[in-house]
């Protein structure tokens, strides 16, 4: 098995480590725009994982001659660029022949992908969105919970974070992946199931106290992309299904106040008299200074909790996984691009035996992707707690 990943970030390197320790995979090609990034993440994860399988190579995800002609070299691609590319990056691995996952996070790129269904089955090929945390794992949980609630629950809840194990004041958050890929989550529409019906609400609405032993009260509050496919998959099943940040209480009121001011905008606004050069994006330069201020290593935390409520049922999955000092990978680097690299291997591998696009509630084995997690040292817990939401959030 040889495989692609595109994009030497944080995420990027963590997914190909992932895969070099992974006996079926022959070799790994880890691929950036900038060839000393991807080799210094190469060489690293070599160090790391005791082998000699990741090469590096440069690549713009952008210019898909390029892209293609390393595809056809490869079985399987995930793609851990900016999910902009992902629709272009999944049509050029159909064209190679190639399984295609990503990290995801966007309804739109999402639909886009999925568009693409009908092509990939004819050639027997895959085509997997949203495999990263949430969406990604989240949704193989929610789907699991459906399972074992016979397949109806009057509601489906999720609330994800990653959050600094020591966390600094004013912001008390660490950027654990991309700024863009963050802003995006404040900015845009949340995709939900309510009263039965997809509905789209504004982010940074809803916020909740979210309660879990280990951690003091949390905010928690919608944000964007979470959902993914799963309130088209369980509409006529659930009444509520939605996806909300978590946070340490505090930061929620920095983000609303940036929000408000039109620091998430990106619409140009005017800072000069000249026409062309007095302008700025202010999208763009709060992504900037997001990098600065807030990027880091550090030791981190991320919590999931997945809860499907059905009458006086309840039925819950947590995860909470924290900082590996050994290998120095993040807690985020761990559940966002290991559950990737497993779900791909298995598209490969034909452990998901089923072609065209793969929805992760419904096409990726819970026990086969558990056992997987839980090898690398990220249990997923399940409880059925005797009262509702007696561990996780007050008034929802």
């Amino acid at each position: 098995m040889k495989l692609l990943v595109m994009g030497a970030g944080m995420m990027g390197a963590a997914a190909a480590y992932d895969m070099a320790r992974a006996r079926e995979v022959e070799a790994v090609t880890l691929a950036d725009i900038d060839l000393q990034r991807a080799q210094a993440a190469a060489d690293r994860m070599n160090q790391l994982s005791r082998t000699r399988k990741i090469r590096a190579v440069a690549a713009d995800a952008a210019k898909l001659g390029v892209v293609g002609k390393l595809m056809r070299q490869h079985d399987g691609t995930l793609s851990c660029v900016p999910y902009s590319f992902n629709p272009r990056l999944a049509k050029a691995a159909l064209e190679a022949g190639c399984h295609f996952a990503d990290l995801g996070g966007n309804h739109t790129v999402v639909r886009q992908e999925l568009a693409l269904a009908r092509k990939a089955e004819k050639s027997n090929l895959a085509i997997a969105p949203d495999c990263g945390l949430s969406p990604g794992m989240a949704s193989i949980l929610a789907g699991e919970l459906m399972r074992r609630m016979g397949g109806k629950a009057e509601s489906l809840e999720i609330f994800a974070g990653g959050l600094p194990s020591e966390p600094k004041w004013p912001w008390q958050y660490q950027l654990g992946f991309s700024a863009e890929g963050l802003i995006n989550e404040y900015v845009e529409p949340c995709r939900i199931l309510r009263r039965g019906k997809i509905t789209e609400i504004e982010p940074l609405t809803e916020l909740e106290t979210f309660l879990i032993k280990g951690f003091p009260p949390l905010d928690a509050f919608h944000t964007s992309g979470g959902t993914s496919t799963l309130p088209d998959t369980f509409q006529g099943k659930v009444r509520e299904c939605f996806e909300k940040t978590l946070r340490y209480q505090g930061h929620y009121a920095l983000l609303r106040a940036l929000y408000e001011l039109g620091l998430f905008s990106s619409k140009p606004i005017k800072v000069g008299d000249n026409k062309a050069r007095d302008r700025i994006v202010p999208r763009r330069l709060l992504a900037k200074l997001l990098e600065q201020k807030l990027a880091g290593n550090q030791p981190d935390v991320v919590i999931l909790r997945v809860e499907a409520h059905n009458k006086n049922r309840m039925a819950a999955f947590n995860v909470v996984d924290h900082y590996d000092k050994t290998t120095k990978m993040t807690a985020m680097m761990r559940t966002t691009a290991w559950p990737a690299s497993v779900v791909l291997r298995m598209l490969v591998s034909g452990v998901i035996g089923k072609r065209g696009g793969i929805y992760q509630e419904l096409d990726v084995p819970f026990d086969q992707f558990s056992a997987a997690m839980a090898s690398r040292g990220v249990k997923i817990e399940f409880s059925q707690p005797t009262e509702e939401k007696s561990v996780s959030s007050a008034g929802a």
